[in-house]
């Protein structure tokens, strides 16, 4: 006798055992439609987390609402469980935070020529908003400069920061005003899949491209000259600085020659 007793066949082509040695009972299922094989893909490509997960466990409607405000808003769910130890841990990472940001932000504001104290708010505000609706904790919030930079060539075509400083403060704020929105937008359509199209050697590219023209732009505090070009490129910062050769000071130069140094050894 065959150790399988019934054996029955689904309209689809799908086989469905039954009963094996009248213990087991074996399923195979049909074959997925196109349909669902997409929705499926679109899911864990846009979904991967499954951000609705906390809604299937039956609970009340009022737990589903609490649920989902926690989901949005994160702060809610750790908020009751934070403690007089973490608050110290936070106190003690926010001060050593606070030494970095606080030179790097009017550092940004300098390369994108705008006043100090926007790039102080700049700072401080991003890491307070991602605190209320940011999920992870190793994740650091705030101004690039390579953005800075961009920025600056960008809104200078428009209006020169020396010939019209509040038109282009204004025209900054409007840039990152429209760029914030694209970044919420992308957020919200789950469009961080983008970036997996970028490959490996793209993304190097850009970092060693954006490294190569923040140190061309130091140039001109180590040198001390108060003409530079407006132009990122390579040759037009060496045009500047060989027209203007007649600005540098040596004491600058001695000085941030010394300052590099300091910064290259150190860490070892």
């Amino acid at each position: 006798m065959s150790p399988i007793s019934s054996i029955s066949m689904s309209p689809n082509g799908g086989a469905s055992i039954t009963e094996i040695d009248g213990r087991h009972s074996v399923n195979f299922a049909a074959p997925r439609g196109f349909a669902t094989k997409l929705k499926s893909a679109m899911k864990e490509t846009l979904f991967p987390d499954d951000p609705f997960r906390q809604f299937k466990n039956g609970e009340t409607r009022r737990d589903r609402i609490v649920k989902g405000v926690q989901y949005f808003v994160p702060m809610f769910e750790w908020l009751s469980t934070y403690n007089l130890r973490l608050f110290w841990s936070d106190l003690v990472a926010g001060l050593t935070i606070t030494s970095l940001a606080i030179p790097q932000g009017i550092s940004y504001a300098k390369l994108a020529e705008i006043p100090p104290i926007i790039g102080l708010y700049s700072s401080f505000v991003p890491p307070l908003v991602y605190a209320i609706f940011g999920s992870s904790r190793q994740m650091a919030v705030g101004t690039i400069a390579a953005a800075s930079l961009l920025l600056y060539q960008t809104v200078s075509s428009v209006a020169m920061p020396e010939n019209d400083p509040v038109l282009y403060v204004h025209l900054i704020f409007t840039t990152t005003f429209i760029t914030g929105a694209f970044q919420a937008a992308l957020g919200i359509l789950r469009l961080g899949i983008l970036v997996d199209f970028l490959s490996h050697s793209t993304i190097t590219g850009f970092m060693g491209g954006t490294a190569v023209i923040l140190c061309l732009q130091q140039l001109k505090g180590i040198f001390g000259m108060k003409h530079f070009s407006s132009h990122t490129s390579l040759i037009s910062v060496l045009k500047a600085i060989v027209a203007n050769r007649h600005e540098i000071r040596w004491e600058t130069t001695v000085m941030g020659v010394i300052f590099v140094a300091f910064l290259m050894f150190t860490k070892y």
